[in-house]
């Protein structure tokens, strides 16, 4: 067999559609294959030996250029060439994930006091990804997720009961805090940031997610999972949650600022039973 490679994405997976090229040191071209369904190339035909030039291609990936030395055997064995997204931004591959909420977290960090933090997080929450992918732009990419706000936890009975009383998340009347992306906006390779509108108690208002994608691989049980992890801030006063205590020197109980912080794993598809 005169050539080999395997062409895949940074996660390790194959890139079906690629293209790969040898031409000799005088620019023409001498072998093109196409990669198979698990991104194997592979060409049947002995070729001279020398040094030659590979390139390999891929609608939506950066090409990728190396130099090959085809032995006195005749072949070359490339290797695995792994190409990146087109303008470097890495997503996992397109299609619907459901988060898990199992292996995820969604948790916010308050000031108390003036002095310590508070962290709180929600038991109940789940929501969908879609990874839309055309010619290597993810526009069309959008999240929707809902968190059940009784389910706020913070480790103390009596504070959980405040926080979901009116003064705070009035878990009542304002059942559910939901969010949905309006935009995708690249930041970096695996940096995003998300623009969307969160609604919370009662109020829907604009909100910024810096993401990070952590990237992707199959699990123990035939599937196929996705992490990602995402932070933003919000005042507690643009969702008229506006109830404090102010103690000595004009120190307020609770601090206005919460920070949000989200660790995501979602699995490609519906989310198996018993998940």
């Amino acid at each position: 067999m005169g050539l080999r490679a395997q062409v895949r994405t940074r996660d390790g997976w194959a890139v079906q559609h690629a293209v790969v090229t040898l031409t000799d040191t005088n620019g023409s071209q001498v072998l093109r294959a196409d990669a198979d369904a698990d991104g194997v190339v592979s060409a049947p035909d002995t070729l001279a030996p020398g040094p030659y030039t590979v390139v390999v291609t891929a609608v939506g990936y950066t090409p990728s250029a190396a130099t090959a030395l085809v032995t006195a055997s005749g072949r070359a064995d490339v290797g695995t060439v792994v190409l990146a997204r087109q303008g470097g931004f890495e997503l996992p591959p397109p299609g619907s994930w459901s988060i898990d909420p199992a292996h995820s977290t969604v948790s916010a960090v308050a000031q108390h006091l003036g002095l310590a933090s508070v962290h709180g997080r929600f038991n109940e929450f789940g929501g969908t990804i879609e990874i839309v992918e055309d010619g290597g732009e993810y526009v069309a990419s959008h999240v929707e997720a809902t968190i059940a706000a009784a389910s706020i936890d913070t480790g103390n009975g009596l504070r959980d009961k405040h926080l979901k009383s009116p003064d705070f998340l009035d878990v009542e009347a304002f059942p559910d805090i939901t969010f949905r992306s309006t935009s995708l906006v690249p930041a970096g390779t695996d940096r995003w940031t998300v623009h969307g509108k969160l609604a919370l108690h009662g109020v829907e208002r604009d909100v910024d997610l810096a993401l990070s994608y952590l990237g992707s691989g199959s699990d123990p049980w035939g599937g196929v999972r996705a992490a990602f992890s995402a932070t933003t801030e919000l005042r507690r006063e643009d969702y008229s949650m506006n109830y404090n205590q102010v103690v000595q020197a004009g120190i307020a109980m609770v601090g206005a600022v919460l920070k949000v912080e989200l660790h995501i794993e979602a699995v490609q598809g519906e989310l198996p039973p018993m998940m």
